[in-house]
């Protein structure tokens, strides 16, 4: 009972001072104009602020022509190898990926194969967890939310490592290609717990093969029989190289880059860039878009007329249906504006999936709807660049057809992205000069003490 009466005590103060704290945090926006303030760091056409330089990855979304930029297809480049080609490399070879992405972020250069097996071998060997781990950290305090579960192990981890705060690059590399190795795991496993403690559904642990690639070895994991065709393992490792790394500027990299900067540990570093991934606005994306169309599916008679899937698409914009946001979630990206080179390569494989499913009436309402939506979009709203399909508008989809729960589609992400966080933080270590610290220029205006007991 003191318990219910305490939260209830709480609950009341919250809700009735929250409003002070809505009016106190205010700004007029008419003043970020007033004061040249670039809101989120961008320019009116959204595009980037130029906060630092990096050698990892270049995105490419204009061209310049007779001294002005006009938009152009998005390029995406690795160390300045085009996304389209490695990939392309990959399945004409019929191999893996992840691992050799991995190698060329991490390195600044395309292993041979003797290297690519000895870096193979070593993530192999990075991929245990210390002592009872698995009970002791991520079987207590199950989580629903497996982004908060995965950040608390990492957290934990620097509890098992002696070298936890050394920022020298050797320690670095070592811990960046430990994270690296056991993210799946710490994911996939949390999930079971939840599944089990929570859902009260069957457990089971398995343990990761060490013959097996990055992709193989997560549906292993993750499904109670071990199994998978090859197809399956190939697209969901063509969605760990797409999704691996983009850019110094997004809202994680740059996270990675700040907290480095401070001097800060790996484990901290990391937990913090995870804590900026999970948001729907960066890489819980492609949940809302698989949302979305759950909610289409149910709002719209006959989902092969297209009049009638626009006018719900038109509602999604004049925020009238789904979660009445006023966004096509999928459509759009901060930089790319004519196409997203991860979607256009992505959709190819997502094709061949759902004929292998049987889900190709699926395939056909996503595309129907990127067709339109980019109609919809240019109808009602002032753009300043083209607007396209973003690689989250394939990815929950792809994920569903791999029978990956939703609660794992951002830790997905994650999985692969740690990859470019530990690339960037290893560029920062080694050029950081001063924290970063950008200006905020205050509006509030001066005050004169007010004594207790004239309030």
């Amino acid at each position: 009972m003191k318990y219910k009466k305490t939260s209830s005590i709480i609950r009341e103060y919250t809700d009735s001072y929250s409003k002070l704290c809505t009016e106190s945090c205010t700004v007029p926006k008419e003043l970020y104009s007033q004061f040249g303030v670039k809101r989120g760091l961008r320019d009116e056409n959204g595009t980037g602020v130029l906060a630092g330089l990096t050698n990892i990855s270049s995105i490419q979304a204009y061209e310049e022509i007779d001294g002005k930029k006009v938009p152009c297809d998005g390029r995406l480049l690795y160390r300045g190898y085009d996304i389209i080609d490695l990939t392309r490399n990959f399945v004409q070879n019929r191999r893996f990926g992840f691992e050799e992405t991995a190698y060329l972020l991490l390195f600044g250069e395309l292993p041979n194969e003797t290297k690519l097996a000895e870096f193979k071998d070593v993530l192999s060997l990075c991929r245990t967890l210390p002592r009872n781990f698995t009970r002791d950290v991520i079987m207590k305090a199950a989580n629903a939310d497996i982004m908060n579960s995965l950040t608390k192990s990492v957290l934990n981890l620097a509890s098992y490592d002696p070298k936890a705060a050394d920022i020298s690059m050797p320690n670095v590399l070592r811990q960046s290609l430990m994270l690296i190795s056991v993210f799946p795991m710490l994911a996939v496993y949390g999930y079971h717990a939840y599944n089990h403690y929570v859902k009260q559904e069957s457990f089971y642990i398995h343990r990761p093969d060490e013959k097996l690639s990055a992709a193989e070895n997560i549906l292993r994991m993750l499904r109670p029989d071990m199994k998978y065709t090859e197809l399956e393992a190939k697209v969901l490792d063509i969605a760990l190289v797409l999704h691996m790394e983009h850019g110094g500027g997004n809202n994680s990299a740059f996270t990675t880059h700040v907290v480095t900067s401070a001097g800060s540990d790996t484990y901290s570093v990391i937990a913090a860039a995870l804590s900026s991934l999970k948001g729907p606005k960066h890489g819980g994306a492609n949940i809302k878009v698989v949302q979305m169309m759950q909610d289409l599916r149910k709002s719209v008679k006959d989902v092969k007329d297209e009049d009638e899937v626009k006018a719900y698409l038109l509602k999604l914009l004049n925020r009238e249906a789904f979660d009445k946001k006023g966004l096509i979630y999928g459509m759009g990206h901060a930089v790319y504006s004519i196409s997203d080179p991860r979607a256009l390569i992505f959709k190819s494989f997502v094709e061949k999936l759902a004929k292998e499913k049987g889900r190709d009436d699926d395939f056909a309402l996503y595309s129907s709807v990127e067709k339109l939506a980019t109609q919809a979009i240019a109808e009602e709203r002032k753009i300043y660049k083209g607007v396209s399909a973003n690689v989250d508008f394939y990815s929950g989809f792809v994920y569903s057809m791999l029978d990956i729960p939703l609660e794992l589609f951002t830790p997905i992400f994650a999985m692969a992205r740690i990859v470019g966080w530990s690339a960037h933080r290893l560029e920062e270590l080694t050029n950081v000069d001063k924290i970063i610290r950008p200006a905020y220029k205050s509006v509030a205006e001066e005050k004169k003490y007010i004594p207790m007991e004239e309030r």
